[in-house]
Order: C-alpha cells, then structure tokens, then sequence
C-alpha cells in the first residue's frame, strides 16, 4: 500500500512539474506576444513559460527591471493576473517587514517581493536559516498570508 501511495505522488509531482514548460516568443498566442513585447519595453526579458494552473493555460514572463527581477503571470487573452516584483524590505509596511524579520530570527533574508493579485498585494520573502532554505507570505499588517 506504502509504494503505490508513494508512486502516486512522484507521479502527480512529475505531472505538476511536467505542465510548466519553457517557451519562445514565436509560439505564444499572438495577443499574449503583444502583451509581453509591452509589458517588457523598459525591462529585460529573462524568460517565458506555459503553464497549466487549475485547468487554465496561463504563461510566466520572467523579467529583470534595474537588476530586479520581476515575474509575470499572464492569462491566454494576455491579461496580467499576478505580478511579484524584487523590492527592498525597508520599501514595504513597517508591519510586513517586522513579521518577516521575525520569521528570519537567527537566519538570513535571501529576497522580499511584493505579489500583486488583483487589488491584493501581499510580500513574500526567501528565508535561509542553518541551511535550509523557506519562504514566508504576508498581509500588509504582518499576519501570514494563506
């Protein structure tokens, strides 16, 4: 029972990791070419890729802007549904920043980004601590983001 539940799950991360994959330019649908060539005028294009989220095609533009990066989630009619941008933590809520320092007690802070859905902004930061590598989401007034 143990080795099928286990082969079930490398299966489905196989699958999940199998539904991004890395694209050129030329064979995105033509109104998400033009949203990318606009939404990267002033930045460097680092990367594209399709992905299949819930069902949906969706495609990540991978960008840096003034040696940040700056991640793209586009929707197939090249509508912009999330954007998580580098910043620096000293340019975010003052309560964001203290739950995030907190959480790197006795670690490092690798890189902070604002995630942008919609009208929701949260901030997301890469932690080290002895070795190991998480991340942390929060709210605006530093409670953890779900």
């Amino acid at each position: 029972m143990r080795l099928v539940l286990l082969g079930g799950a490398a299966l489905l991360a196989v699958t999940l990791i199998a539904a991004e994959t890395k694209v050129k330019m030329e064979s995105l649908p033509p109104v998400v070419q033009s949203a990318v060539k606009e939404l990267t005028k002033n930045a460097e294009l680092v990367g594209l890729s399709k992905e299949v989220e819930k069902g949906k095609t969706m495609y990540e533009v991978e960008t840096k802007v003034n040696g940040k990066t700056r991640d793209l989630l586009l929707d197939s009619g090249g509508k912009v549904v999330e954007v998580e941008e580098e910043v620096d933590i000293n340019s975010i809520p003052a309560a964001a920043k203290q739950a995030i320092e907190k959480k790197a007690t006795g670690g490092k802070i690798k890189r902070v980004e604002t995630v942008t859905k919609g009208s929701v902004v949260t901030y997301e930061a890469a932690i080290e601590k002895k070795g190991k590598s998480s991340e942390i989401m929060v709210n605006a007034d530093g409670s953890v983001h779900k």
